[in-house]
């Protein structure tokens, strides 16, 4: 008998979020995304986390979701066109991800949507809010967790011995 998802169970998966209205795949996951299911550590929206709870290894879920209720509404205020000859060369690419700073500090990533010879266009709004969206999991391992696992929420991997000398650090521009 398959173990299914339940709290503590260490739960692999692939998945790709595709767009209802236009059949267009927004999204995929190219190597399998784990996490322990019920823990703090959510790699996957609530709605689709519960979901989940109960299937088993091998089953794959196809849920329909509003992409306003994981992403918010879409906020027109977030979309700004400047002329092509104030922004940095280095940001004059369709799908430059730009991190920029509100006045109170917080950080915002801003993707360049649009582009011509006279203007530049970035929005800062998910792009996937708006949308209706069709997310197709497949559910790849289902199986108890470590309880290393369950403590850091995600699947422990071991990397090599390495000692590292503090005083020849550099900062990493």
């Amino acid at each position: 008998m398959n173990e299914t998802i339940q709290e503590n169970k260490f739960v692999e998966l692939k998945y790709e979020v595709v767009d209802k209205k236009t059949g267009q795949v927004l999204s995929t996951v190219e190597f399998p995304l784990s996490y322990v299911h019920g823990s703090s550590n959510q790699v996957l929206a609530s709605q689709v986390i519960a979901e989940l709870e109960g299937r088993a290894q091998g089953e794959v879920i196809e849920l329909a979701i509003d992409g306003n209720q994981i992403y918010g509404p879409r906020d027109e205020n977030l979309v700004f066109t400047d002329r092509i000859e104030n922004v940095p060369e280095e940001y004059r690419e369709l799908g430059t991800r730009i991190l920029m700073e509100s006045e109170k500090g917080e950080p915002r990533e801003f993707l360049v949507t649009r582009m011509d010879a006279h203007t530049l266009t970035v929005d800062g709004n998910n792009p996937l809010c708006g949308r209706d969206l069709l997310f197709k999991l497949e559910i790849l391992t289902v199986r108890d967790a470590t309880d290393q696992e369950i403590e850091l929420g995600t699947k422990v991997v071991q990397g090599p011995d390495v000692d590292i000398d503090p005083d020849r650090m550099v900062p990493i521009r």
